[in-house]
Formats: structure tokens, sequence, C-alpha cells
């Protein structure tokens, strides 16, 4: 009787202070490091919370029970989780290292989602200047002013920014050109980013826009399509990127005339979003699609 009774007695200490102590907030964080632009997810291990309020420690938040998230520059993060219920919260705090990303990468942000592009070492001078803009802020509120579907979304002139219902855009620009960098390995299928500019009649050097740029949308290729450029403008195309045309479709006709200098990653549905909204006669949307692009580092 008398062990029963002792066991009884310490037994209910330990209910008690769980009933006053409310949910342990609790958390397990991915055993291998993240890098910058990758998705990291956050495994929630509380028990019988009614609320969750997630601190990313970059000003992001979320109240989602098992959120994912991305961090765009490297470094080490404190990671918070507040738990409620009943009136009683709890918090734990874990530290997350982000890596700095394997290539050259940035993000560009808009309302229909996000597009993460690399940008090819190969094409120095383009990569550069669109580093140097994006990390001045100078594509921050810019619009995707020219949208074709089947065929291309183009940005970049900071003429857009602000600009009215309806103004025509397209020839503003940082007053000054980047010399052409067209390398044959990189063509225009679908996702492909490229420099805008102007004729051949008025720009036989093919320089670039100093800031505008296109992203490939297209349409279907077939094997004859290919065949055809390569018998009538010499070009030659390898087994990958023949393969990747029949895969993802694109603009063959714009090769060897335009430099190509980056490739969308992640996001091609996002291309699709904006490449079928409602435009005026001059292809502009009605509705604007502005953007951000970010350096992820």
């Amino acid at each position: 009787m008398r062990l029963h009774t002792r066991l009884l007695y310490i037994a209910l200490p330990l209910i008690t202070l769980t009933a006053c102590s409310g949910p342990r907030a609790a958390f397990q964080l991915p055993d291998e490091p993240a890098r910058a632009g990758e998705w990291v997810t956050m495994t929630n291990q509380t028990k019988d919370a009614e609320t969750y309020l997630w601190n990313f420690g970059d000003g992001n938040t979320s109240t989602e029970a098992n959120p994912r998230h991305r961090y765009w520059s490297s470094g080490r993060y404190e990671v918070s989780l507040l738990t409620t219920a009943a009136g009683k919260s709890s918090t734990k705090k874990m530290d997350i290292q982000i890596l700095p990303p394997a290539e050259c990468l940035v993000v560009v942000e808009t309302d229909m989602g996000d597009m993460i592009i690399r940008l090819h070492d190969e094409t120095p001078a383009h990569r550069d200047n669109f580093l140097k803009l994006a990390e001045e802020g100078y594509y921050d509120g810019l619009l995707f002013h020219r949208v074709i579907p089947n065929f291309m979304i183009q940005g970049g002139d900071p003429r857009s920014k602000g600009a009215s219902s309806g103004e025509a855009l397209g020839r503003g620009g940082p007053g000054y050109t980047v010399p052409a960098e067209i390398r044959s390995q990189y063509v225009h299928t679908k996702g492909a980013l490229a420099a805008a500019r102007t004729s051949d009649a008025s720009n036989p050097e093919r320089a670039s826009s100093g800031s505008q740029f296109y992203i490939v949308d297209g349409k279907e290729v077939t094997a004859k399509n290919l065949e055809l450029l390569q018998d009538s403008r010499g070009i030659s195309y390898s087994e990958e990127q023949m393969e990747r045309y029949l895969e993802l479709g694109g603009t063959p006709h714009l090769d060897g005339q335009y430099t190509v200098y980056g490739q969308v990653i992640e996001g091609l549905d996002v291309i699709d979003k904006i490449a079928q909204v409602k435009t005026n006669r001059r292809d502009r949307p009605e509705e604007d699609v502005a953007m951000k692009v970010t350096v992820i580092k």
C-alpha cells in the first residue's frame, strides 16, 4: 500500500508540470547544410500545439506547421518557432548555416512566381553587367513591358518603372551597350535568358542593350525545323541541344543572332503564366507585371 501511494505522489507533479508548460516547441533542421536559393524544410516536432509562428531570421515568417523556406543569401541565421495552445506558449531557437550557391544565380521575383536563373560564365561581360545592375536595384519595379505568347517575355527598360497605362515602352536603357558574346553552345531553348538589341541595319556588330533582356517562351520545335536551320544558316546543333529543343521547344530562328547569357533552371511555369497575360496592340500587358531581381550569393 505504501508503494502504491509513493508512486502516485511522484506521478502527479509530472502531470501538473506538463499541463502548466503548454506545448513544448520542437523542430528539426536538415542534417546537410543547404545552399542559398535551395528550399529548406523545417520539420515540426511539437505535439498538441494550436498555432505556430516561425521566424526564419532573414525578415520572413510563416504560420504553417511544416514550412519550406528559401534563403537568398548565404550566412548564419537564427530560426525560431513560437507555439501556443490554451493560452500558453513555448519557443525554440536553432541556428542554420546557409552556404553560397555552387553556380552564379539570380532570382527574378514576380507576382506570378519566381524564376531562378543561372548566368553563364562563358559570357562574362553580360553576366557581370547583369549582376551589377541587379546589385544596384536597377531592375526592381521594372516591368515585363513586351510579352508575346509562344515567343518571349521582355523587360529591363528603366522607363517602365511607374509608366502610365498604355505608354509605349522599349527604348530605354542605362546609356551604354554590351559587346556581343554570341556562343554556339547557348541556344534559344525555352527559359533561355538573352540580351535584347537593335536591328542589324543600325547595329551590325549585334551589341546588346545595356539592360533590356528577354526570356524565351517559345513553341514546339521539330527535328525537321532544326535540320532546315542547319542547312540554310550553317548552324550545327549538338545532340544535347537538339534533345532540349525537342523536349522544351524554343525559338531556334534567333540562334547565332543574339547573346544568350543565362538559363531559367526553376520556374519555367512562371514564363507560361506571364506569356498568357492579356496585352495591348504594342504587346504590353494590360495589367503590369513587375519584377524584382536579386543576386543569390
